[in-house]
């Protein structure tokens, strides 16, 4: 074989060589990037599970729950019924933060349970009222009416204090919220105060002549009240409902992310537009 022949495909063969190797290392390449960007899109949000009532606040968190899956976090709502058990089950760990509570009786909670809650961020305020579908005013009370209220200590003492405002009671003095049916002192209409659980109270619209109701449960049961009490709390009510989580975990990213997605102008509006004023916001 001839010099040139050889030394013809001896330049061909380095010049296959040298594009084969430069093809295999930009598919590994390839490869690798596409790896990473199948690692990144596999990357699994962190779950966030929350208590909550069903209205208002299952409602807000159910509006934020987009925002916070942008941030990589998976909001789970679970709905409860009963008080007690949104915090029960945060004690326990079950959830990671509850939203249903103002902050007078997650602390009468705290004492009661020997338990230690933190809160999270404050939200809005929910002004208790009394309804009737009986009267159309409270002039037209009768001597010996029934009124029923809360039985839990904090919201029961909340709703003594609303008929004291509303002149159809007198405490005693300084008992503020921790106020029970022992603790009136005046009762000029004889009313027979009934205390039943929260959730119920609105059942009992039929068979009572007045009924102090927390707003969430009048929300569920259709009644604002500004527009249906005929006494409601005003804006300057201490009873803020507040995200409670447990004890000393503030600083968790994840929870950070919860507040920061709650505390903003467009869940402001969505509070007002929404609720009309039965439910106002705090931040």
């Amino acid at each position: 074989m001839g010099k040139n022949i050889k030394w013809g495909l001896f330049v061909i063969f380095v010049f296959i060589f040298v594009i084969a190797g430069c093809g295999n290392g930009q598919t590994e390449q390839n490869q690798g990037s596409t790896q990473n960007n199948t690692a990144e899109g596999n990357q699994k949000p962190v779950v966030l599970k929350i208590g909550a009532s069903t209205t208002p606040h299952a409602e807000i968190l159910a509006y934020i729950k987009p925002a916070l899956a942008a941030e990589g976090v998976d909001l789970q709502i679970t709905e409860y019924a009963d008080y007690p058990l949104q915090n029960q089950a945060l004690a326990e760990g079950t959830i990671d933060a509850n939203f249903f509570q103002h902050i007078q009786y997650m602390e009468q909670f705290e004492a009661e349970r020997n338990v230690d809650f933190d809160i999270l961020t404050r939200v809005h305020i929910e002004p208790m009222g009394i309804y009737s579908e009986k009267l159309n005013r409270l002039d037209d009370l009768k001597d010996g009416a029934q009124v029923s209220i809360p039985n839990d200590a904090t919201n029961g003492g909340r709703a003594l204090l609303l008929l004291q405002t509303a002149g159809l009671i007198q405490l005693k003095d300084d008992v503020g919220n921790a106020a029970t049916v022992r603790d009136i002192t005046e009762n000029p209409k004889n009313l027979k105060i009934v205390e039943l659980e929260a959730p119920m109270i609105p059942r009992s619209l039929d068979s009572v002549d007045l009924a102090v109701l927390n707003t969430n449960y009048a929300l569920e049961a259709g009644m604002n009240p500004k527009e249906d009490a005929l006494v409601y709390e005003g804006s300057e009510t201490p009873y803020v409902n507040i995200v409670a989580i447990r004890a000393g975990e503030g600083n968790n990213e994840t929870l950070q992310k919860l507040n920061d997605a709650l505390l903003t102008d467009d869940v402001r509006k969505f509070i007002e537009d929404t609720f009309k004023g039965a439910v106002i916001p705090v931040f």
